[in-house]
């Protein structure tokens, strides 16, 4: 289990747009992103990622979510492996500690 102030820093560092970023490729749109869904196949961008916010949405198939949502959805990896994933990309150390 990681601790909650783990995972608080980890979801307050991580930025979506750098996070998406990493798999497609975003163009700025007013104060958001679009691209090409990553999730199916598409020729006109309907897939949205909002900083603002911090999360993201397809309006083509309907996927949506926040940055570790993107990473589980789009790595098939479980919460933790995501958590790590992102604790390893923004340097925060993912220390898991055991139940008891």
């Amino acid at each position: 289990m990681i601790p909650q102030d783990t995972v608080n820093r980890i979801l307050d560092t991580a930025q979506i747009v750098d996070v998406v970023g990493d798999f497609v490729t975003l163009k700025k749109r007013g104060s958001n992103y679009q691209a090409c869904c990553p999730f199916h196949n598409e020729k006109t961008p309907s897939f949205s990622v909002s900083p603002s916010k911090g999360i993201y949405k397809c309006f083509g198939c309907g996927k949506a979510g926040s940055v570790v949502s993107f990473v589980m959805e789009h790595e098939q990896m479980s919460y933790v492996e995501a958590l790590k994933y992102l604790g390893h990309k923004y340097g925060i150390e993912v220390k898991e500690k055991e139940e008891s």
